[in-house]
């Protein structure tokens, strides 16, 4: 976005900042926190604080930090006005959850959560803090919903570590998976409409995250390993019983008799040519991407245990039959192949949402240590790329800048 772009649409903007400027009980941090997000939407090439602060005519990045550091207003609640504001300008009731993380790449050992793990940015490990964000795709945008700082264990288990980067003493160690349970029911006690989640393998492999899912009514769409344990029937179970003389049973089994599981890839390997149907869900850089795709109903296995009857979906490069990805769909037997194949497609549009903030609202150009000033950046940074998204929706462009329609 240009500067003269922003200046057009100075009354969206100012309607949208107006949201959350409650969140600051003085005026000047109102002031500042609109001249940060206008910052994150100048087009400056590193949006830390001192370009931030030269892009608003700031002498210096001091007030920029003060607003990250010191000022008193709660990132939480800005988090749930997005969210409100989401499901104002993008809500459908077919709107896809993703889940998915980014590395933030860093010097030293002092920032919140940073230490040598692996990094999907980087395609290796290196020494990175880690984002678990949510966010939210329709047919008219795709947006950011939630975000946590993940915080590895030796992090959690380090007091001083944690006293210096200011970690709250309610944070203890989650995974990504249940970081991501946890996005999820804030979302839907928030009232956001979701009909499907979807997420990459390691979302898809925990099935605690399934099980949330389903709980709450919900379908999904979510890439599995291709080590991913199913039945191709329901295999018989033990039920609990009291003793009769013997050890009593206290928890389900599988009978004696039951088959074992069968890994996902062995299933699919055993597929006819028939079960397979080309055709394009979703344009890429190149024009449509074509794939092949094949489903069939199979027994989720849970603890060890028989789950709900789900479609294994395997989506087939066509310049490589070996090139496969799995997912488990929970979807009513009506539907289509081509609907859970575009979920599964569409999973990709965090990816998006991701590579958009970090280049247009610098949601990776920040210098900060604490926890909450983490929180508080990433967060302004997803409210900025939120009502961008919002006026591409509904802008004209013209001579590449965005005009109100």
């Amino acid at each position: 976005m240009q500067l003269e772009d922003l200046d057009r649409w100075r009354d969206s903007f100012e309607a949208f900042h107006a949201r959350f400027a409650h969140l600051f009980s003085r005026s000047e941090s109102r002031e500042q926190a609109v001249k940060y997000l206008r910052g994150l939407l100048a087009p400056v090439e590193r949006k830390n604080g001192w370009q931030v602060a030269e892009a608003v005519g700031d002498a210096t990045p001091d007030r920029m930090q003060r607003l990250l550091y010191r000022v008193d207003w709660d990132a939480d609640a800005a988090r749930d006005i997005l969210q409100a504001f989401v499901v104002e300008a993008f809500g459908h009731p077919d709107g896809i959850g993703v889940l998915d993380e980014t590395g933030f790449l860093k010097k030293g050992s002092h920032s919140v959560g940073v230490q040598r793990q692996y990094s999907g940015t980087a395609g290796k490990i290196e020494n990175c803090q880690i984002g678990v964000f949510l966010t939210y795709s329709t047919p008219t945008g795709h947006v950011f919903l939630d975000r946590r700082l993940y915080l590895p264990e030796g992090w959690c288990d380090d007091a001083a570590r944690r006293t210096n980067a200011q970690v709250p003493r309610a944070v203890v160690f989650q995974t990504k998976p249940q970081q991501g349970i946890a996005m999820l029911e804030h979302a839907w006690a928030r009232g956001v409409p979701l009909r499907w989640v979807s997420g990459d393998e390691v979302y898809g492999d925990d099935p605690r995250l399934r099980e949330a899912v389903e709980r709450q009514g919900c379908g999904y769409v979510l890439a599995v390993s291709s080590t991913t344990p199913v039945w191709r029937e329901r295999p018989p179970v033990e039920e609990p019983r009291r003793a009769t003389g013997g050890r009593p049973r206290l928890k389900v089994h599988l009978a004696p008799e039951a088959l074992a599981a069968t890994s996902v890839a062995t299933v699919v390997a055993g597929w006819s040519a028939d079960q397979w149907q080309r055709f394009s869900v979703a344009e890429g850089e190149k024009g449509p991407r074509v794939y092949d795709w094949g489903r069939a109903r199979v027994i989720e296995s849970r603890q060890q245990l028989p789950g709900p009857q789900v479609w294994l979906l395997a989506r087939r490069s066509v310049s490589d039959p070996t090139d496969l990805a799995y997912y488990l769909v929970l979807a009513p037997w009506e539907t289509t192949l081509p609907e859970v194949a575009g979920v599964a497609a569409t999973r990709y549009t965090v990816e998006q949402c991701i590579e958009e903030a970090k280049g247009e609202t610098g949601l990776d150009h920040y210098e900060v240590r604490h926890w909450s000033s983490w929180h508080r950046h990433i967060t302004l940074s997803m409210l900025a790329h939120a009502w961008l998204a919002s006026i591409r929706s509904t802008a004209e462009v013209k001579g590449g800048h965005l005009l109100p329609s």
